[in-house]
C-alpha cells in the first residue's frame, strides 16, 4: 500500500478585485491634503530667532516678500527693485482683499531697506503685515 500526497484544490490566490478601488481612494487622499511649493526661493536669507510665535492657519491669504542679505527684495518668482513693490501688491490686494503679506528677512538686513518696504506696502494698502521668524529654543 502506497500513500499517496493529496494537493489541496481550492487555489490560494489573494482577491484583487477591489485593489483598483483601493488605488484610487489613496491617490484621491494625496492629492487632496498634498499642498505644492509654487515660488523658488531664489534669496539667501536667515531668519531671526523669536521667543513668541503665532502660527497663521489660513495660508492662502498670505503673499510673501523675501529680503536677502544682499538686499534683494524677492516677490512671486521675481527680484524686483523696492519701486516695484507697491504696485504688485496694490494688484495683489486688488485680487484679496483681505491679503496678509507675510516679510521674510533676513536677520542681518538694513533696517532701512525694511522701513522702505514697509512705506511702499502701506502706499500700497496692504496694511495686514506680518513678520516670519525661527522659534528661540
Amino acid at each position: 500500500m502506497k500513500f499517496e500526497k493529496r494537493r489541496a484544490t481550492t487555489k490560494q490566490e489573494i482577491p484583487t478585485a477591489s485593489m483598483p478601488d483601493i488605488v484610487f481612494m489613496l491617490l484621491l487622499f494625496f492629492m487632496v491634503t498634498t499642498t505644492l511649493r509654487e515660488v523658488d526661493v531664489l534669496v539667501d536669507f536667515k531668519l531671526p530667532d523669536a521667543q513668541a510665535i503665532e502660527k497663521i492657519e489660513n495660508k492662502r491669504l498670505i503673499s510673501y516678500i523675501w529680503v536677502g542679505n544682499t538686499g534683494k527684495i524677492q516677490i512671486n518668482d521675481s527680484i524686483v527693485m523696492l519701486g516695484d513693490v507697491q504696485p504688485l501688491m496694490y494688484t495683489k490686494r486688488q485680487e484679496l482683499p483681505n491679503i496678509i503679506v507675510s516679510l521674510r528677512i533676513d536677520r542681518n538686513s538694513d533696517m532701512g531697506l525694511v522701513t522702505d518696504i514697509q512705506q511702499e506696502l502701506r502706499k500700497a494698502y496692504c496694511l495686514r503685515i506680518n513678520y516670519s521668524a525661527n522659534i528661540k529654543i
